[in-house]
């Protein structure tokens, strides 16, 4: 899976999780019926929302997004829908590589540990995979022993 496909799958599965959170926030608030939807899919778009962060982080470093990209691709995590927004844009500005541009670091040497740490993820899929869950899993369970958000 190339570096755009899989940012865009993120992206994409992280704003349908938004969808569904305001859904459930809707029954919950508006329609006052149950707040069922909200525990459920505020858990499922959490754990997406990790996810998104680690593939963000991970597509950086091997596509070289400066500070100001990467950080904004974070950001974009936060309000509705911008994941979708964000990826679009950087496809038009060629920040993915396109749909059959490969991982730079499968055959690039690394320069830095940062480098390194991507290119060991990206050159095995499988591992890469297990990488990415487990940090989501690490992630998720060091945010549920945190709380869940105040408001």
């Amino acid at each position: 899976m190339s570096p755009q496909r899989l940012f865009r799958t993120l992206a994409v599965a992280e704003a349908v999780t938004w969808a569904l959170l305001l859904l459930g926030m809707v029954l919950k608030y508006v329609t006052e019926t149950t707040d069922l939807a909200v525990s459920v899919f505020g858990m499922v778009h959490g754990v997406v929302f990790l996810g998104y962060c680690v593939t963000t982080v991970v597509v950086a470093v091997d596509r070289r997004w400066g500070l100001g990209r990467t950080a904004l691709g974070l950001a974009a995590a936060v309000p509705p829908f911008v994941t979708v927004v964000f990826d679009l844009v950087s496809e038009r500005q060629g920040a993915l590589g396109g749909r059959d541009g490969a991982w730079r670091l499968r055959h690039e040497e690394p320069a830095g540990r940062l480098d390194a740490a991507t290119a060991w993820v990206v050159r095995d899929p499988r591992r890469g995979v297990l990488a990415g869950l487990g940090a989501v899993a690490v992630l998720t369970a060091v945010a549920l022993v945190a709380g869940p958000p105040a408001g």
